[in-house]
């Protein structure tokens, strides 16, 4: 049964993720390896050039990986499905890094290729793993997990034979750790679009999704197409991650952990879920990048290494909390 919460609840809850985001954007902004006074720092090319768009975009890759992963929840109806545990990520990452190595980062009107090629190998990557995970015509969940790790450890085998044959190991090596160091402008406007049209569907896909949570048949006895609506879904969680990785690199668990924990804590409708979860996981990876840039200012860790850090004990604990449920 859906959990509800009264609409005066609903307002609350998304005015203090409003609020709180805004906080976090503007101390990050304060932030760095330069300190500034904010009259300075208003004046200075630091804020204008470096630091917004990298907040900015920090906010963007949040809201994609984070409504991904609603998204592939509530398709497959399993809480331990995310973009990186399922190999999209790291399809996206191959994709993008072929399209370095070839240098066709540009296409018609000037439009980057890379998020394009990383939407390719990401549809296919998704595409492989749940055909692996099918036993008769149904997704097993643990197969469904498995396939994923091998498939990402296969997409890491080749993204390395890349970097081998083309030399290119500085500009493809940040896929594999995931970092917002070089964050510009150019990239903010490029991730937009995914963003708003990802948002736009996942919500109004959202009754569909809360019907696929009483299973397939009650989902097709709603009026629900079944295959049609999963493969849309599918092809628009595909499309964020890979706009996410296309300017972040591999950057993982935002999809596991904040839909998850989201979801335990207001229920499981798609209309806030989808919403709330997106605020959320704008919040944490700003806050994360902040903590990556400053906690050991002038060096720099990596965004992707602090998301792991995070998310990697998560993931353990949902799978120990998954296998005593199943006793």
């Amino acid at each position: 049964m859906i959990k509800k919460l009264s609409q005066p609840e609903q307002k609350l809850v998304i005015l203090f993720l409003l609020v709180a985001l805004l906080i976090s954007m503007l101390i990050a902004l304060l932030l760095g390896s330069v300190f500034l006074s904010p009259l300075k720092l208003l004046q200075s090319e630091i804020l204008w050039q470096i630091r917004l768009p990298r907040v900015i975009l920090a906010a963007l890759i949040g809201l994609l990986l984070s409504v991904s992963g609603v998204i592939l929840q509530g398709v497959l109806r399993n809480p331990l499905a995310d973009p990186y545990v399922l190999g999209i990520s790291a399809g996206g990452a191959v994709g993008a890094a072929i399209s370095i190595a070839l240098g066709a980062q540009f296409i018609v009107f000037g439009m980057s290729s890379v998020p394009v090629t990383a939407f390719i190998f990401s549809l296919l990557a998704v595409f492989v793993v749940y055909k692996l995970s099918q036993v008769a015509g149904k997704t097993s969940p643990e197969t469904l997990i498995l396939a994923g790790v091998a498939l990402s450890a296969f997409c890491g085998a080749i993204l390395s034979l890349i970097i081998i044959l083309s030399g290119n190991l500085q500009s493809i090596y940040f896929w594999l750790l995931g970092s917002l160091s070089f964050a510009t402008w150019s990239n903010v406007l490029t991730v937009i679009p995914y963003a708003l049209v990802g948002i736009i569907v996942a919500y109004y896909y959202s009754k569909e999704l809360n019907a696929l949570l009483l299973g397939e048949e009650m989902a097709a006895t709603l009026g629900v197409e079944i295959e049609n609506t999963r493969l849309v879904l599918i092809g628009i969680a595909s499309l964020m991650t890979a706009a996410a990785v296309s300017v972040s690199g591999l950057i993982g668990f935002v999809g596991l952990v904040v839909p998850h924990w989201i979801r335990l804590l207001i229920g499981p409708n798609h209309r806030l879920l989808i919403p709330v979860s997106a605020l959320s996981g704008m919040l944490l990876v700003v806050i994360a990048d902040t903590f990556a840039r400053t906690i050991l200012s002038p060096l720099e860790i990596p965004l992707g290494i602090i998301m792991a850090l995070i998310g990697a004990p998560f993931f353990l604990y949902l799978l120990r909390r998954k296998r005593l449920e199943g006793k």
